[in-house]
């Protein structure tokens, strides 16, 4: 009798982290937070050591035919650091493995290089190991990040109450609407080599995709005026699927306003011009970077006239009711769609 096989796009990304989750356990005490956030915490004494690893592979997270070599070592750096950021942490020093296939020349991984050193530079980390090995074909980095918090300063998924304000920074969609310009000049130009790519209008769309930035910026802010957090994670997979880890993880329902979504003006023309939903962009495209995040009501004054930080919604007792207010009026539910990985 052959053995049961079980496909594990059945499952999907969360579903085998969960699965791995529920047969790991936790063996030293030292292991404050492992698996299910954007980092795993560690006690080192008088604070928390943060540890977060990334994979970025060619033809399922970038494809060279428009990704600068030196924009994917910046990204490969940037998405590492956003996952220090989500846990109010400081990222401090990073370790690569890289996977390269003969195809690449000395040349082509020193301009890898020269985007990883760029990012090191700019977020202030230090590049102090890592692996390199040959690969079948194609390009496979690895970026570990290590970072520190303060013990009463880290912020996990886990810790929304009811009625806590739901927070973001920046915009969103824009790096999900970046990509679709991306794939149809890759379009145009495979039809007709002659044919110069058109980018200049989108330059802020593309760049959200091939260069985003970790908001370490607002995360120092934040420490620096020492307002209190109540839980976070960052926007990777898309608005819709990371509201749903911070309230299941808080256990938690979410209620989201759409007029309130924080969507560019760009990024809402160039939907249209698609025909791509721009919420539908904003809550399901991914790869934005931002911070999302809780606060105490009684926290708002000291937030609500940030230029960055938009309120969306409120958190609430019952975990099974997520939901977004639509601009007409109806209730919609929210629904995780995202990145599927499998």
């Amino acid at each position: 009798m052959a053995a049961e096989r079980t496909e594990i796009a059945g499952l999907g990304e969360f579903g085998l982290i969960d699965r791995i989750k529920s047969s790991t356990t936790i063996q030293n005490l030292t292991s404050l937070k492992g698996i299910g956030d954007d980092a795993a915490v560690i006690d080192i004494g008088t604070e928390n050591l943060l540890v977060s690893t990334d994979m970025l592979l060619e033809g399922i997270h970038f494809d060279l035919s428009y990704m600068p070599l030196q924009h994917l070592g910046y990204k490969a750096v940037a998405v590492n650091v956003s996952d220090i950021a989500a846990m109010n942490g400081k990222p401090e020093q990073i370790v690569i493995g890289l996977a390269i296939s003969n195809r690449f020349s000395l040349e082509a991984v020193d301009m890898l290089y020269e985007g990883i050193q760029a990012a090191c530079k700019n977020y202030k980390v230090d590049l102090v190991g890592g692996d390199t090995t040959s690969s079948a074909s194609g390009l496979v980095i690895s970026v570990t990040v290590i970072g520190r918090a303060a013990k009463d300063k880290t912020v996990l998924r886990s810790g929304a109450k009811a009625n806590d304000i739901i927070c973001v920074t920046g915009d969103l969609g824009a790096a999900y609407i970046g990509l679709q310009v991306l794939e149809r000049e890759k379009e145009v130009f495979q039809t007709n080599p002659e044919m110069q790519p058109d980018l200049e209008k989108y330059e802020y769309l593309v760049g959200r995709q091939l260069k985003p930035e970790a908001r370490m910026d607002v995360i120092h802010e934040l420490i620096e005026k020492n307002i209190p957090l109540t839980s976070m994670i960052d926007i990777s997979d898309g608005l819709a699927s990371e509201l749903l880890h911070l309230g299941k993880s808080s256990g938690l329902g979410i209620k989201i306003f759409e007029d309130k979504i924080p969507i560019d003006s760009l990024t809402y023309d160039t939907s249209v011009e698609f025909k791509i939903d721009p919420t539908t962009a904003a809550l399901n495209g991914g790869e934005d970077y931002e911070l999302l995040f809780t606060i105490k009501p009684s926290d708002f004054e000291l937030l609500k006239n940030h230029p960055d930080i938009h309120f969306i919604g409120h958190t609430h007792n019952n975990p099974n009711q997520n939901v977004m207010i639509s601009k007409i009026g109806t209730v919609v539910p929210i629904q995780a769609q995202g990145w599927k990985h499998f």
